[in-house]
């Protein structure tokens, strides 16, 4: 399994992160996270193997915003173009889950006080412990020159977005105080799939939230419905606290 070729090459992070010759002056680390994220936006220059082939046009099935999105879209765009953009999600969705099962590979990540070369040198092997593609690899290494690892989880949710999108999914969150019977999710999903239409698939994700105090919150599509107790308990409140125009009774 590709999470566990991962982890077998973790022992590397362990050596970089003891490292004192390895970390960086602020100075330097300012500068590795103010680099701008494909400022040129050229991904098949950046990350693909080949020059030669002929670029095809890519449309994006949705529009990200911000550095993470710009990520996200150019790792896209490459990986469709080269037809292996099922491949490059698996990789990089088991790299995140490895990350998760590793303290030590998730402060890694997170620590901006490695330098670049520490930090691509350690992505680079754990690439090549996993196997993974030279597409997905390359993509780690810009991200880890350009000091964006500490938001590669972000990158990759993203990234989802995008896949999902270009299969039809459309994932809607559902947040409730308990989880919803399954009688009760599946009259969701239908209603929810009679809104969007044919063509596309609902995906319903539970999320718990107690402090909702009750109701439903569903979003999906960047529309949010917010039928909460406490929005409405928040909505009274307001009511209740505007002046009353008794010449307007």
């Amino acid at each position: 399994m590709a999470s566990a070729r991962i982890r077998s090459g973790l022992p590397l992070l362990n050596r970089i992160l003891r490292s004192d010759s390895l970390l960086a002056q602020r100075p330097a680390i300012q500068r590795s996270v103010l680099t701008p994220a494909f400022t040129a936006f050229q991904p098949s220059k950046n990350l693909s193997t080949s020059s030669v082939q002929k670029e095809e046009k890519i449309k994006l099935p949705i529009t990200l915003y911000g550095g993470t999105g710009n990520y996200a879209s150019a790792l896209f765009v490459v990986a469709k173009r080269s037809k292996v953009l099922d491949q490059v999600e698996s990789e990089i969705l088991d790299l995140i889950e490895a990350s998760k099962k590793s303290p030590k590979f998730s402060q890694f990540l997170k620590d901006l006080s490695v330098r670049a070369d520490a930090r691509v040198k350690a992505i680079n092997e754990i690439c090549a412990t996993a196997k993974f593609s030279d597409i997905t690899k390359n993509f780690l290494v810009i991200v880890a020159e350009n000091g964006r690892l500490n938001h590669l989880e972000s990158i990759v949710n993203k990234f989802k977005q995008l896949t999902m999108a270009d299969k039809g999914i459309v994932k809607a969150m559902v947040t409730t105080v308990m989880p919803l019977p399954p009688q009760e999710e599946k009259e969701l999903k239908e209603t929810l799939q009679d809104i969007i239409g044919h063509g596309k698939t609902v995906q319903v994700e539970q999320k718990i939230d107690p402090s909702i105090l009750g109701g439903i919150m569903i979003e999906f599509e960047q529309k949010l419905f917010d039928m909460s107790i406490r929005t409405r308990a928040k909505q009274m409140e307001r009511f209740l606290r505007e002046p009353v125009d008794f010449d307007a009774l």
